[in-house]
């Protein structure tokens, strides 16, 4: 049996919430649906608000007016890269006004510089180790230019590995890609800041402020397995990335604390599943595996079924080291606010 819920709501629990972006709040520049109107019902709660993204190609700038068109509120301060992630690595190891050269855009140049170190363009000879991040607009020349110079030992770190960004037209090829090319072809393994590496959320403590955060994401290979690496608890919220298969399918290093079906879940009081004699419940919900299906009754939120489903397949997957089948399952629609 899980300990009794609290009586307060899930952003009044924390005292700092770390919100992805691409899946969380936007999807190809577009406003997630409740995104805007829950963080700012979280911010009226007292909770610290930090915009955590592996996305290196933006300013934090950049990054809040955004949201701000998105009806968001937010600031510079607001918002941590992996870029300003990076560039903390390499000032630590470098010291200050090495100069680094730069396979990414202008948010990846622009954190160099925040951190006292000198962005210049690849193939310079001055400089003394190479940063990448994800940058549409990178000729394939230079791309060979910087694999070739870190395969002959230049020092190279990353703003991130995500192998996949969500868009309008469905998943589109990541950074991690890039990198994953550059590793098969140099035979090296770069320093990574980014998600689920534990450096952007170690950044974003340390300029947004909180002892007890929350992050909160929609994919488990780099929210949900980030907050475990760095200790801290995690929301799933299933508007990204993440699907109901990925979730059943969840090792230990990828479960998150909630799982929710939206944003919303922040107004209302921390929901998880308790087990019973016949498998798990959550807000009308009971799920457990009939064999290796996973059978679901009663009635509710969106969220409890979320969070019975997963609880029910999570055991599943402990005990026969096989995930449940799921076919044919869907959650309800979600019910308004107050039910």
């Amino acid at each position: 049996m899980v300990a009794e819920q609290p009586s307060t709501t899930l952003a009044q629990a924390y005292d700092l919430l770390m919100f992805d972006l691409d899946g969380v709040v936007y999807v190809d520049g577009h406003a997630v649906d409740h995104a805007a109107e829950s963080i700012a019902e979280a911010r009226r709660s007292g909770a610290h608000i930090a915009f955590v993204t592996n996305n290196a190609s933006r300013t934090p700038g950049q990054v809040a007016d955004h949201l701000v068109e998105l009806g968001v509120e937010a600031t510079p301060a607001d918002v941590v890269t992996s870029s300003q992630a990076a560039a903390r690595l390499l000032v630590e190891r470098l010291g200050e006004g090495a100069c680094v050269s730069v396979l990414g855009a202008v948010g990846l140049e622009e954190a160099l510089r925040e951190a006292a170190l000198e962005p210049v363009p690849v193939g310079d000879d001055r400089a003394v180790a190479i940063a990448s991040g994800y940058a549409p607009e990178v000729r394939w020349k230079v791309i060979m230019r910087a694999a070739t110079l870190i395969r002959n030992g230049l020092p190279w770190t990353a703003t991130n590995t995500d192998l996949s960004l969500p868009t309008d037209d469905g998943l589109a090829p990541g950074h991690g890609l890039l990198v994953r090319l550059i590793s098969d072809f140099a035979q090296v393994e770069p320093d990574v800041a980014g998600k689920p590496a534990r450096p952007l959320l170690d950044e974003t403590r340390r300029r947004v402020g909180g002892d007890h955060p929350l992050m909160v994401g929609d994919r488990l290979d780099t929210d949900i397995e980030g907050a475990r690496r760095a200790e801290v608890d995690s929301l799933l919220v299933m508007t990204g990335v993440s699907t109901l298969s990925d979730l059943v399918a969840a090792g230990p290093e990828l479960r998150p604390t909630y799982v929710a079906h939206d944003l919303r879940a922040l107004g209302r009081r921390p929901l998880r599943a308790e087990e019973t004699a016949d498998g798990w419940e959550a807000g009308g919900w009971s799920a457990s595996a009939d064999g290796s299906r996973l059978v679901v009754s009663g009635s509710g939120g969106a969220d409890a079924w979320w969070s019975a489903v997963a609880a029910a397949a999570w055991r599943h997957l402990d005990q026969t080291g096989e995930a449940a089948d799921v076919d044919g399952l869907s959650p309800p629609e979600e019910t308004p606010r107050g039910r």
